[in-house]
């Protein structure tokens, strides 16, 4: 049973997020596009300034396999989310942890190579894709201009946020957690899916008892969030 309270209490955040994920369907959308959205930001924050200049890293320059790993706002946040995903939770928090410095070494690599054509033969491969492309082109004049990393982070963030908010619209028919505590969303949304995959597929808990109880409160979240909206309709 956990005894943590506020900030890293795993029931309560779990909870929370789980309140505006009870669909099937929408879990299963938010699982496949969770973590490429978390990819594709690390893509797009490639495209900011390094925080530390490789050449001051002396020795340890190599590490950085020429420059192509950064320590720039990516990195930063990859070691926020990491470091608050095992302070969490120790097991799953450590696979997290993985999980979030894998995406930032791929995307630094891809972010490095990605050259303006190759961005364009990826992204038009769906017409959704094409739409999203258009809606890039528009910005060209301004700072999106900028660089093809940024252009295919915003591409794919657009791809994977209408994903989620479509999700949210179609099948759970609720708004997303980030409209009413967008920190807490962007915080445990990775970690969210992952723990659900290990309950669904490994019935992993982090301790005896935690699916009971988060169900308990998502279901107690939901009902006065059911009954909140039904006095709404009796006064319009």
């Amino acid at each position: 049973m956990s005894n943590r309270i506020g900030l890293l209490d795993l029931e309560k955040h779990f909870a929370f997020y789980g309140a505006y994920h009870s669909n099937p369907i929408n879990i299963i959308i938010h699982t496949l596009l969770v973590w490429p959205n978390v990819f594709a930001t690390l893509v797009f924050l490639y495209s900011t300034p390094p925080i530390l200049d490789p050449s001051q890293l002396g020795s340890f320059k190599s590490l950085t396999f020429d420059g192509v790993l950064r320590f720039d706002i990516g990195f930063t946040l990859t070691v926020i989310y990491a470091i608050f995903y095992i302070c969490l939770e120790k097991k799953s928090g450590v696979l997290a942890a993985l999980l979030c410095f894998s995406c930032w070494i791929g995307s630094s690599f891809l972010a490095a190579r990605l050259g303006h054509s190759l961005t364009l033969k990826c992204l038009a491969s769906e017409t959704f894709m094409i739409v999203c492309l258009d809606i890039m082109w528009s910005f060209q004049d301004s700072l999106f201009r900028k660089t093809s990393k940024f252009n295919v982070g915003v591409a794919s963030q657009l791809l994977c946020w209408t994903g989620q908010f479509l999700g949210h619209g179609l099948f759970e028919k609720r708004a997303p957690a980030l409209l009413d505590n967008l920190v807490q969303a962007f915080l445990m949304g990775p970690f969210f899916v992952l723990l659900e995959v290990l309950q669904t597929v490994f019935e992993y808990e982090p301790y005896s008892g935690f699916k009971a109880r988060v169900d308990s409160k998502i279901e107690s979240e939901i009902k006065e969030w059911r009954e909140k909206k039904q006095q709404k309709k009796k006064i319009t």
